[in-house]
C-alpha cells in the first residue's frame, strides 16, 4: 500500500490528472464551438440550411449518420490546430531559445564525455583536468561588396 501511495503522489501522475481534466473541459468548449459556430458558418457559406447532425443515409433498416462524422472531423481539425499553434509551436520556440545559449555555456569532458561547464578546469564526474576553452572567434565570412559600391574590407 505504501508503494502505491508513493506512485500516486508522484508529480507526473498529478500533472497527468490535471492535463486530463483540462483536456475534457477544453473538449467541451471545442465541441460547442464546432456545433454552434463553425457548422452554421459552413452552412451559411454553402447556401442552404444543412444540418450536419441530421445528415444520414439508409441501407435497408440501418441508418448511417455521416453528419456526426463530419462534425467530429471538424472538431478534430480545430483541436489539432489549437494544440499545434498554442502549445507545440511556442514550446518548440522556447526550447530553441533555451538551447541557443546552452552550447555556449556547456562542453564535453574529453575523458568521460560528460557535460561540464565551459569554464571548468577539472571534470566534476571523472576529476580529470580539462584544458581551457579558447575564446570564441568571429566566424562570420567577410562581407562582400554590394553592387561594387563598397570597398572590400
Amino acid at each position: 500500500m505504501k508503494g502505491f501511495r508513493k506512485f500516486l503522489m508522484q508529480g507526473n501522475i498529478i500533472d497527468l490528472a490535471v492535463a486530463v481534466v483540462i483536456g475534457v473541459a477544453f473538449n467541451a468548449i471545442v465541441q460547442a464551438l464546432v456545433k454552434d459556430m463553425i457548422t452554421p458558418l459552413i452552412t451559411a457559406i454553402v447556401g442552404d440550411r444543412i444540418n450536419f447532425a441530421s445528415l444520414a443515409f439508409y441501407v435497408g433498416a440501418s441508418r448511417f449518420s455521416y453528419g456526426a462524422v463530419l462534425n467530429a472531423a471538424v472538431a478534430f481539425l480545430i483541436i489539432a490546430a489549437v494544440v499545434y499553434w498554442f502549445i507545440v509551436a511556442p514550446s518548440a520556440k522556447m526550447t530553441a531559445l533555451a538551447n541557443r545559449n546552452k552550447a555556449a555555456s556547456d562542453r564535453q569532458c574529453p575523458e568521460c564525455l560528460s557535460t561540464i561547464p565551459i569554464g571548468a578546469t577539472r571534470c566534476m564526474y571523472c576529476t580529470a583536468e580539462v584544458p581551457p576553452v579558447a575564446p570564441p572567434t568571429d566566424a562570420r565570412p567577410p562581407r562582400r561588396p554590394r553592387h561594387g559600391f563598397l570597398a572590400p574590407e
